[in-house]
């Protein structure tokens, strides 16, 4: 382990927060708040911890697998520690578990929170905790490998590391190029979602904030009651559909931009994507149009901005869905468990695990009634490698284990089993709301401090797909 290139990068990225934390003060001069000076110094504190950890550190070379996993979960770590600077400085959350667990929240787009009322919150940090969501989304590795090629690193151990999914998809030849791609389809898709909010009646500032929340499918809010705030039927929709698009491979978005929209009804996955948002949204929209009272428009209308906020791990909420039946419970939180598809900014098991996974299930049933046949399993019309499916496979066994001792360790700490349940769902999946006492409109202040960092290391696993923090754990990773 050549620590030495590891804080190169880990200091780049702090730099680059640094000059992050410098876009809020706008808002906080123009709306009179009081949490200028807190971005201030929080920006001159991160800048000097990663100037240092930059200039002293020489170039090296390419990264191996080994760096590209320390790089990615430390900068992670460091990104969150340094990220809840301006939390605690302006006050806005003083207690640094509390401060840890937004930010850590924010960067994995994971939308939980220890807030009872954010509309208090001074605008800048408010604008700062959705722009961490934004950052987070995309992810500030793939920018730091667009835009600091002169750092002298490889960039593909970072990318295989920071990219959510099974398979790792090159757009360009150059993962630099790749990298730069998919920043900007990010960018030109979440202008593109502002400027109609804008359109639909929101100001600049709800705007960018809940644009930040949506194609990071985050979910922080400025509002109390989330999205249900506006009332509006249209900013319900427009949110609604770009939950769908940041849900998707972004990818397909990038040949969707150049006008080949053929890729989207190819793609297997993300057909099944749709198929899973339909089916479930018609079973829900009839559920409460029958026992709750809405109109069949309501019933379509609330249905489906919830059943795609879960599945795309937005957690943005127009509804308070443990008021509906127990089916619609279980059905949305089955729907935490899958995700969005992989190579999105969602959370999840992803779409395309949980294809292989049952396609895998099938061949097996098939080769016990047919010993000597031969069942490839295919996805997209190619075959699909055995270690890909063993690598998922593992992926499974592991994120199930993780996820029971984690109910279990929060019942010990104090938790009913019903808000373990929801809290650990909401944050391994990096959904938000869970149920219980972390609904819709509850929140995870009464969860025990020790509780906060045991959810905070889920969101931090989840984020980053188990594995690349997993395997830091592992004795044989620091051995020569």
């Amino acid at each position: 382990m050549r620590i030495r290139i590891v804080l190169r990068v880990v200091g780049a990225l702090l730099i680059f927060l640094s000059a992050a934390m410098l876009l809020p003060i706008p808002f906080s001069i123009y709306y009179g708040g009081s949490d200028t000076l807190s971005f201030l110094i929080s920006a001159i504190i991160t800048l000097l911890f990663g100037w240092l950890s930059f200039v002293k550190t020489k170039k090296s070379e390419d990264l191996r697998p080994k760096e590209g996993f320390a790089v990615v979960a430390f900068g992670w770590l460091a990104l969150s520690a340094f990220g809840s600077l301006p939390f605690i400085i302006s006050g806005a959350i003083p207690n640094y578990t509390d401060a840890f667990f937004e930010t850590v929240s924010g960067f994995t787009t994971t939308g939980s929170s220890i807030l009872t009322d954010v509309e208090v919150i001074p605008k800048g940090i408010l604008f700062w905790r959705s722009l961490t969501h934004w950052i987070g989304g995309m992810g500030i590795i793939l920018l730091t490998i667009a835009i600091l090629p002169f750092l002298g690193v490889g960039g593909m151990q970072l990318f295989k590391a920071e990219v959510p999914g099974p398979v790792v998809d090159k757009l360009a030849p150059r993962i630099m190029m790749t990298a730069k791609i998919l920043w900007f389809v990010y960018i030109v898709i979440s202008v593109i979602e502002c400027v109609l909010l804008l359109f639909a009646g929101m100001t600049l500032f709800d705007a960018l904030c809940h644009t930040f929340g949506t194609m990071a499918t985050g979910g922080f809010s400025i509002k109390n009651s989330s999205v249900a705030a506006y009332h509006s039927t249209i900013i319900d929709y427009i949110i609604t559909f770009f939950m769908i698009v940041a849900g998707a491979n972004f990818s397909l978005h990038y040949h969707g931009l150049k006008g080949n929209f053929s890729v989207y009804l190819k793609n297997r996955e993300f057909r099944y994507f749709i198929y899973i948002i339909a089916g479930s949204t018609l079973i829900i929209a009839a559920d409460i149009f029958i026992n709750n009272h809405y109109n069949f428009v309501e019933s379509i209308r609330y249905s489906l901005f919830q059943v795609v906020s879960i599945i795309t791990t937005t957690g943005f909420a127009t509804a308070d869905y443990e008021k509906w039946s127990l089916s619609s419970q279980v059905i949305l939180v089955f729907l935490m468990f899958i995700g969005g598809c992989a190579g999105s900014t969602a959370g999840g098991l992803k779409v395309m695990r949980i294809y292989l996974l049952l396609k895998f299930a099938n061949s097996e049933i098939i080769r016990l009634l047919h010993p000597s046949a031969v069942v490839p399993i295919k996805m997209n019309d190619r075959i699909v490698d055995r270690k890909i499916i063993a690598n998922v496979a593992g992926f499974f066994v592991i994120y199930m284990a993780i996820t029971a001792l984690s109910i279990l360790t929060l019942t010990f700490l104090g938790a009913d089993l019903y808000t373990s349940i929801g809290a650990v769902a909401a944050t391994i999946n990096n959904i938000g709301p869970g149920i219980g006492a972390v609904g819709p409109i509850g929140n995870f202040s009464s969860i025990h401090f020790l509780g906060k960092w045991l959810l905070s290391f889920l969101m931090l696993i989840g984020r980053l797909e188990i594995f690349t923090i997993i395997i830091l754990l592992a004795p044989s990773f620091w051995k020569k």
